[in-house]
């Protein structure tokens, strides 16, 4: 399990390949200087931060080999990211091969 550091006190876990999706999405929204509400759900409750350029930010991978990216699933939260909801993390689409993590 990799993990984000959000604002260097809060530790959301995700699995590696997750994660490296989520930051691929939060990387491009914040280098487009955008701020935007990011939400998920642990095991005892669902947390919303608010994810903007002046915010410090972590990626924590568990694995050495970085997963390969399912372009698809890229764009369906970035398009989440740019709704008025939010960032949440979606199912992967089943459609696409996994290779790895």
């Amino acid at each position: 399990m990799g993990s984000l550091v959000y604002d260097d006190d809060r530790v959301a876990e995700f699995d590696d390949r997750t994660l490296a999706h989520l930051e691929v999405v939060i990387v491009n929204k914040l280098r487009r200087q955008e701020s935007f509400p990011f939400t998920w759900t642990d095991e005892t409750r669902t947390v919303t931060v608010w994810v903007s350029p002046n915010t410090p930010l972590e990626f924590n991978f568990a694995g050495n080999r970085r997963p390969q990216l399912n372009r698809e699933w890229v764009e369906e939260l970035a398009l989440a990211a740019s709704s008025s909801t939010g960032l949440v993390v979606l199912p992967e689409p089943a459609t696409a091969p996994r290779n790895g993590n």
